[in-house]
């Protein structure tokens, strides 16, 4: 009987390498084989959140799961589902009574749940739904 064992496991950093200059503690989505650059606005592809500064093509460490604390585009309130928003930041997810294909697509970039509160270029921490 064969036997599997993950490459990481849940909650575990690992390290690819930056396909453009990252800065600690901005959210990461993959770019290609291997690499991984800010994440862009809604990004569904993130895979966590930046432990150290990195120039394109050094290693950059990646931190899984947990709480995280990530910069906020716009306000975030403790309780708010947060995306992810322009250049390795998060938002809150916008709120909508009749989901049109947008909101969506928009739900795919989910990053997790927003612990306490900030506005813009302030640090929020958020309860990481992946990993």
């Amino acid at each position: 009987m064969g036997e599997y064992s993950p490459i990481f496991k849940p909650g575990s950093d690992f390290t690819l390498q930056a396909s453009a200059t990252i800065t600690a503690g901005q959210l990461l989505a993959v770019t290609g084989v291997g690499t991984v650059g800010p994440a862009p606005a809604n990004a569904g592809n993130w895979v966590g959140v930046a432990g150290n500064d990195a120039a394109s093509g050094a290693k950059v460490a990646i931190h899984c799961g947990g709480v995280q604390e990530l910069v906020t585009t716009g306000t975030v309130t403790a309780g708010d589902l947060v995306v992810a928003a322009a250049n390795g930041t998060v938002s809150t997810l916008a709120a909508v009574s009749t989901p049109t294909p947008a909101d969506v697509t928009n739900t795919r970039g989910i990053v997790g749940v927003a612990l306490t509160t900030a506005t813009t270029g302030l640090k929020v921490q958020v309860g990481v739904a992946r990993f």
